[in-house]
């Protein structure tokens, strides 16, 4: 359901990521590539009326991730050039998205699996991603032996994934049935087409020998500037990143491998919402949030 979505608003980006790429420098094939999962679009699309979701399978596994964990994965020795501090404040982020500080994770404890396809309310039944108690940060991985490809394939990307989850020593399906792996590019590159592709990030999962693995492409979103990915007020150049990188671990939690999770008229729980952001204060920071649905409430929300 989600590709249609993804493909119109790539259309609608086009022009902002040709004129974003321009002030880059990119000398990277303008293409658009292929639509992928959860994409965030650089144009913020027009609301739906609604977007009540629906879960998509009734597999017990595979649909939400009940207790999440990220891993962050810093591809590429472009690492040593840092110059929005995006590395160390997004460790930040997940260091401390928890308990009751976080009063934007607890929108996603309303979707489950293992119910039947097509509910759209769980109540009682099902497995509930649970509201973590603790940091959902489960490991950092400088990955700088060599340079990232500076127009690297999502191929590339997925296969960066596959090495990251061998690396933290999860090569069984069992622990990859919660942990996501975010492929943060470093300033400069331009991960599967970035910005001419018209998306601000996307995730998918992929498959290895140990089973399937879910990530995250995201690019170095401070490169397009201050307001770029977000609709926040006063902007910072981090501001788009973080509402970017919620709108794709909000997704990852609740359509864990897609698209067997939990969709809509409008896509995931981040795609009808990118009109929708906030500021949420953390033991670890301030951090712009992107609203989501919630089914609970029939509407885009902050807080549950």
């Amino acid at each position: 359901m989600r590709v249609p979505v993804h493909r119109r608003l790539m259309i609608a980006a086009t022009t902002v990521a040709a004129i974003a790429a321009t002030a880059l420098g990119a000398t990277h094939a303008t293409a658009a590539p292929a639509a992928h999962f959860g994409a965030k679009s650089i144009t913020a699309a027009a609301p739906h009326a609604a977007n009540t979701l629906a879960v998509q399978s009734s597999a017990t596994t595979g649909v939400v991730s009940p207790h999440p964990k990220v891993f962050l994965v810093f591809w590429g020795s472009q690492w040593s050039h840092d110059p929005a501090a995006a590395a160390p404040a997004l460790q930040n982020f997940f260091r401390g998205l928890f308990g009751t500080a976080d009063t934007w994770g607890p929108i996603l404890d309303q979707y489950c699996e293992g119910v039947a396809k097509g509910t759209t309310n769980c109540g009682t039944k099902g497995t509930h991603v649970s509201h973590p108690t603790a940091s959902i940060l489960g490991g950092v991985f400088f990955d700088k032996a060599t340079a990232e490809p500076t127009n690297a394939t999502a191929a590339q990307i997925a296969a960066e994934a596959v090495k990251a989850a061998q690396h933290f020593g999860n090569t069984t399906q069992t622990p990859n049935l919660n942990d996501q792996y975010v492929i943060v590019s470093a300033s400069g590159t331009h991960p599967d087409g970035f910005p001419n592709s018209g998306f601000c990030a996307f995730h998918d999962f992929t498959t290895f020998s140990g089973g399937k693995v879910a990530y995250t492409n995201l690019p170095y979103v401070p490169d397009l500037g201050a307001g770029a990915c977000t609709t926040i007020g006063s902007p910072t150049l981090l501001d788009g990143l973080f509402s970017t990188e919620t709108h794709e671990y909000a997704e990852t939690v609740t359509d864990f491998f897609p698209s067997i999770g939990w969709n809509g008229s409008g896509g995931e729980i981040g795609d009808e919402c990118v009109q929708l952001d906030s500021r949420i204060k953390l033991s670890t920071g301030t951090f712009d949030v992107q609203g989501l649905w919630s089914n609970a409430r029939n509407a885009c929300r902050t807080t549950p």
